[in-house]
């Protein structure tokens, strides 16, 4: 029954340790919480964190009161709560971008970090996140670059087919995709959002200088050149701030859930809640919200 793109799945992934705690990136995971520190505003209400994973980043919205962690993997959201508790704070969500399981206007902040490069349809995910954002919620959004200077440099050399200063999106894998930043600014703008700050990071994610230098110094220089962003973007990784200034839409009076088939407001009633609309019912099990449309219940 599904009509949206695609969707990588990492069910079953051990990402968090293979990659990051195991995979030589404790330098792109300190650039990132440079750029985070940087962007996020100080107090919010009601974070939505879209492509959580296992919660590598969730500690990091300091200033939020709660934050509601996104995946469409229920073994990444099980990992999530293994590292960050039961606390009220944190709310567990199994769901797909395209198809948010919330009221029109219910967060007042939303990241998605290292999320988008594995959207087919890129501009869809981006109106589907306004929707359910307020007006005026800031918005962070990294996405993978496609002009970034190895690629240039490749190109030039005529070691790749593809041209990295092309406006359109490049799969070198699977559901894998660059961008080049004249097109997600257009995406964003058109979804209803202003970019009021950009952050180039990872200038050094190259593979001789991580093993002969420490991090923490990479970190730093790196640090010291993300504000280069503003005028050009050329690193692997970029961040946007963004805020939400046109688009949304009339929010219904009380609560947080919608049907992702229907759009009907649904009450939380656990262990189940079922769409008083469509009779579509998602489950609450093992402090996972479940609101996958295609996935198998038993996928655990």
């Amino acid at each position: 029954m599904s009509d949206t793109p695609p969707v990588c799945n990492y069910e079953g992934s051990d990402y968090q340790i293979s990659f990051w705690e195991e995979g030589g990136r404790a330098y792109e995971d300190a650039c990132e919480a440079i750029a985070l520190r940087r962007l996020l505003r100080p107090h919010g209400r009601h974070m939505l964190e879209l492509g959580a994973g296992a919660g590598r980043n969730s500690l990091r919205y300091t200033g939020y009161d709660q934050i509601t962690l996104v995946d469409y993997s229920r073994t990444q959201l099980l990992q999530a709560r293994a590292r960050l508790g039961d606390s009220p704070r944190f709310r567990y969500v199994a769901a797909d971008v395209y198809r948010l399981p919330f009221i029109n206007n219910a967060f007042d902040g939303a990241t998605m970090i290292r999320t988008l490069h594995h959207m087919a349809d890129a501009p869809r995910a981006l109106n589907e996140i306004r929707r359910v954002l307020e007006l005026d919620a800031c918005f962070i959004l990294e996405y993978a670059n496609k002009r970034n200077l190895k690629s240039m440099l490749r190109w030039l050399l005529r070691q790749q087919d593809w041209s990295p200063f092309t406006a359109e999106p490049v799969e070198f894998a699977a559901l894998n995709f660059d961008f080049h930043p004249r097109a997600v600014r257009a995406w964003l703008r058109t979804a209803g959002f202003k970019v009021e700050k950009t952050l180039t990071v990872s200038h050094f994610r190259v593979g001789w200088l991580k093993q002969h230098l420490p991090f923490k110094i990479l970190a730093a220089i790196d640090s010291a050149l993300q504000w280069t962003g503003a005028l050009v973007q050329a690193t692997p990784s970029v961040f946007v701030c963004t805020r939400a200034i046109s688009g949304g839409l009339q929010a219904p009076a009380e609560g947080l859930f919608a049907c992702p088939v229907c759009g009907a407001a649904l009450k939380n009633t656990p262990p189940k809640i079922t769409c008083p609309n469509c009779g579509r019912s998602y489950p609450l099990a093992d402090g996972i919200y479940d609101f996958r449309v295609d996935a198998p219940r038993n996928a655990d």
